[in-house]
């Protein structure tokens, strides 16, 4: 927290630190927006167990609880250095899992970014006056801008999911024969319905018009082939001002030999 006090607009140095590429670096300054520096909140959680009953799906609500937690620990960590540098946002976010070789249980949640303010005075934090989150990348946020939206705050939902077992007779009875499983379906359908609505209830409670740059990403971790993490994570978006102006897509041509 020193050094990042020290880093802060205004004080003895001009030092940021910022992990964009050069490209992402300059269209961050074209938008409008400076870097101040890297930000970063972990957390190394321990995750619990919990069975699931062999031919039943089911929801595993302390893994679910557990996943989010360790996550939103993470974040509100990240966000809470760039407070210290008086940052309105946090571009190009990333969340990792890292599971541990001194624990088989032992998970660090990581979050990283890049810390920014804007060149105009602005209210750009969100509705519970936190700077903004995005994991889009400084092409998609330099679009946004200029189309006349902003970010709200990075949104997600997470769902853990026991799948059931096919019973001896029933798996036996579909060998050689193009079948649907339909207890599978229904429950890889419930799992991702239920990550994708939570993430939309995050986004309704930042009066969000809509979420962009949306993933669904199935994370097996070390639970085994029955039993997996569904997760949707994406940026929550506003509007800045009533007309957009959308720019028009060019005609890009390499001239290099392929």
């Amino acid at each position: 927290m020193r050094r990042l006090s020290e880093m802060r607009p205004g004080q003895s140095t001009t030092l940021f630190t910022s992990d964009l590429s050069v490209n992402e670096f300059l269209l961050v300054r074209e938008a409008g927006f400076r870097p101040l520096g890297m930000v970063l909140g972990s957390s190394i959680y321990h995750v619990g167990f919990q069975f699931g009953r062999w031919s039943k799906n089911q929801e595993l609500d302390t893994l679910s609880g557990a996943m989010y937690h360790a996550r939103e620990l993470a974040m509100t960590r990240m966000e809470a250095e760039a407070d210290v540098l008086g940052a309105d946002g946090i571009v190009g976010v990333r969340l990792d899992i890292e599971f541990k070789e001194f624990g088989s249980d032992l998970a660090e949640f990581i979050a990283i970014g890049t810390a920014v303010k804007a060149d105009e005075p602005g209210a750009w934090r969100n509705n519970r006056n936190k700077p903004f989150t995005s994991d889009l990348s400084g092409q998609d946020f330099w679009t946004l801008i200029q189309s006349g939206y902003a970010p709200l705050g990075m949104v997600m939902g997470t769902c853990v999911y026991h799948i059931a077992h096919q019973r001896f007779w029933q798996a036996m009875g579909n060998i050689g024969q193009n079948v649907e499983i339909p207890q599978f379906t229904e429950a890889l359908y419930d799992a991702r319905e239920l990550a994708m609505s939570r993430m939309q209830a995050e986004a309704e409670s930042l009066h969000a018009e809509g979420i962009v740059g949306v993933q669904l990403l199935s994370l097996p971790h070390r639970w085994g082939g029955h039993t997996t993490e569904f997760f949707s994570i994406g940026t929550a978006i506003r509007p800045l001002r009533d007309d957009h102006h959308i720019a028009k897509p060019q005609l890009v041509l390499p001239l290099v030999d392929s």
